[in-house]
């Protein structure tokens, strides 16, 4: 009896336990099942018009909105427009065009009429419409229009030009209008934040960021036949990105004040491929200045030769430094010859500023004019000294060149007028006197019309129309030739004979 109730007892013990375990498995499984169910389904990326205020904060010195805010207003869209000359078409001789028809060759050619037009960057510099920009953005121009960054448009005039550093000065007939603050472009740092401002490809007020990647960069682009050689390059290279438009725009620096204009880049394709160059603002301060004042630039010049040192060179003259930049020689009557320095001495700084390249010197005698004293850091025999030196102008002189009010005269029954800034520079010529009222003068048979340009009367250049009186009264008998040029850009010679 106890073995049968012992057995009973342990089949009903293990069916209940059975029971217990498929009842609980049933019960995790049914929670699992629940689990899976409840889980959302997975969402798809869509897009939203939610607003949301950035509530990030961004460190000192990398933040632009100071700097875009105040630079951007002024910054300007300058647009030119260049009428195709005749000289253009059909150079200077009057047989071009039949010679042109007759042998082909390119002489057939015919360039494209109508107004061609361009377009590039400027900056406000003073609230009463003075802007500066690049000389190349409006160069032969025969008409530049400024719109600002509030959508008015202005005909600007040219005040000045200065090609050995690519600036231009605008004026426009407006006021109060948003200028920038010049900054400090010696204090700028490789290293550091800068913004580009300028309308490249017609896209106007546009920022852009970079770093200073280099300063006084030398680049070879300003050195033509028109600057003799005298062109300073010292370039501040940056990789803010900066296309076609935007030469003649600012570079600036977290402030906002102008450490320079920006003017090229470096490309295989004419867009942007990493690297721009700006002139710094310690330059540009300086021609404008010049060009407010005195009506040209006035270049100080050392009067010494110079060379940049690399160890071939330093080996084949045995110099042991590679600072420092090589004097070859020295001018006579200069600032340099005066003071003493001599060819191998080598400078290593200007007023105390360190000076290991080319481009660092000229870039420092470059914010002098004639008359100004310097202190020169150089090396002679490994010895250090030093030496002030008194810089002079092309004639080494230390005079200060200032362009005279050219009037109007009137010589045998016509009128010479004294040509304006913008068309000298439009023409590519440094002066000359315009010519009205043909008919009722002694000119009339010469076969010149009205606003004909003399530039030159035999071998004597004309400057200004009082030259025209002056070197006509010099011949009293035989042919005298004229030579001029139209507005138009055609070229003439005229005969005018002497009784």
């Amino acid at each position: 009896m106890k073995t049968n109730q012992f057995i009973v007892g342990l089949t009903l013990s293990a069916l209940l336990g059975g029971g217990v375990a498929v009842g609980s498995y049933k019960l995790l499984e049914d929670d699992k099942t629940q689990s899976a169910q409840e889980q959302p389904e997975q969402t798809t990326v869509r897009y939203t018009s939610d607003m949301r205020s950035s509530t990030s904060i961004v460190p000192e010195g990398l933040n632009f909105v100071k700097a875009a805010q105040v630079s951007t207003p002024a910054v300007v869209h300058v647009m030119t427009e260049y009428s195709v000359r005749s000289s253009d078409q059909y150079g200077s001789s009057p047989m071009d065009p039949f010679l042109r028809e007759f042998f082909g060759d390119g002489f057939g050619e015919r360039a494209p009429r109508g107004p061609q037009m361009g377009s590039g960057s400027g900056v406000i510099i003073a609230s009463n419409g003075y802007i500066v920009t690049n000389n190349h953005v409006i160069d032969r121009a025969d008409k530049i229009e400024v719109v600002l960054d509030d959508k008015r448009k202005f005909e600007a005039t040219l005040v000045g030009t200065d090609p050995t550093t690519d600036l231009a000065l605008l004026k426009i007939n407006a006021d109060k209008l948003p200028a920038v603050r010049y900054g400090n472009s010696d204090d700028l740092q490789v290293g550091e934040w800068v913004l580009a401002v300028g309308n490249p490809m017609n896209l106007t007020s546009t920022v852009t960021a970079g770093i200073v990647s280099a300063k006084g960069r030398n680049i070879n682009i300003l050195r033509t036949n028109a600057t003799k050689d005298l062109s300073v390059e010292s370039f501040i290279q940056t990789d803010a990105a900066v296309n076609p438009g935007n030469s003649g725009g600012a570079l600036v620096n977290l402030n906002g004040d102008l450490v320079g204009i920006n003017t090229a880049i470096a490309s295989q394709t004419g867009t942007f491929a990493g690297y721009s160059f700006a002139v710094p603002s310690s330059i540009v301060s300086k021609v404008i200045d010049d060009l407010l004042k005195y009506g040209e630039v006035q270049r100080a010049l050392l009067g010494a030769t110079i060379q940049e040192i690399d160890a071939s060179f330093a080996k084949d003259k045995g110099i042991t430094t590679l600072n420092g930049v090589y004097i070859a020689g020295v001018e006579e009557k200069s600032g340099a010859k005066e003071a003493g320095l001599q060819a191998g001495d080598i400078i290593t700084a200007i007023n105390g500023v360190a000076v290991n390249k080319s481009s660092q010197l000229l870039e420092q005698v470059a914010r002098y004019r004639p008359g100004d004293k310097v202190k020169v850091s150089y090396l002679r025999n490994n010895k250090e000294k030093s030496a002030n030196v008194v810089l002079k102008n092309l004639e080494n002189s230390t005079s200060i060149a200032k362009r005279s009010v050219a009037k109007a005269v009137t010589f045998d029954g016509a009128t010479f007028e004294p040509v304006n800034k913008q068309e000298m520079n439009k023409l590519g010529i440094d002066g000359g006197a315009k010519i009205t009222g043909v008919r009722g003068s002694k000119f009339r048979e010469t076969g010149m019309k009205d606003g004909f340009i003399i530039t030159r009367i035999d071998k004597y250049a004309v400057n200004e129309p009082a030259d025209v009186e002056k070197h006509l009264k010099n011949f009293d008998s035989g042919v005298v030739y004229i030579e001029g040029i139209y507005p138009d850009g055609l070229k003439a010679y005229y005969p005018i004979g002497k009784q």
